[in-house]
């Protein structure tokens, strides 16, 4: 059986991730944001190239910014290239946004970029409300992780 044209366009294609943010952050609500890039921005993405390892999202007069994001300058780009750690916008509708800063503005909570795919065609950034780990949470999540991994151990050897 063969995709249609339509099927292949739902897919998503994932473009980079950010690994610690699962590991220094407890994530209470995820959100997909549109991004606005230029021409090269997008084709430096869809070569595989991009970075959100110290990336943040901040609300600005009411607007969803992506800071500290990399997109390496694109090889073929000449003169019209970007900047690669600009502040990128986020789109979002208002009242997403309103929910979503009532969220962050609490103490102790921070927006947190977890990954960024094109989707349809179209550059998203996953979004999340997060508050960070102290030490003792993540030596916490590390045993219980620890005890996961045992008793799959233990019940793949009592097959």
């Amino acid at each position: 059986m063969t995709a249609t044209k339509k099927d292949r366009d739902d897919s998503v294609q994932p473009i980079c991730r950010n690994r610690k943010a699962w590991h220094q952050y407890e994530i209470f609500d995820t959100l997909e944001c549109g991004l606005v890039l230029t021409g090269t921005e997008v084709k430096s993405l869809r070569a595989g190239a991009g970075s959100l390892e110290e990336a943040y999202a901040k609300i600005d007069n009411g607007e969803l910014w992506l800071i500290g994001s990399d997109i390496p300058e694109y090889a073929m780009g000449n003169l019209f290239n970007h900047k690669p750690k600009r502040p990128r916008k986020l789109l979002l509708h208002h009242r997403e946004i309103e929910k979503f800063a009532g969220k962050a503005s609490q103490q102790g909570f921070t927006l947190v970029p977890l990954q960024m795919y094109f989707k349809n065609g179209r550059a998203k950034v996953e979004v999340a409300v997060a508050r960070g780990k102290k030490l003792h949470d993540n030596r916490q999540a590390q045993r219980k992780s620890e005890a996961q991994k045992e008793i799959r151990r233990q019940m793949k050897n009592r097959r």
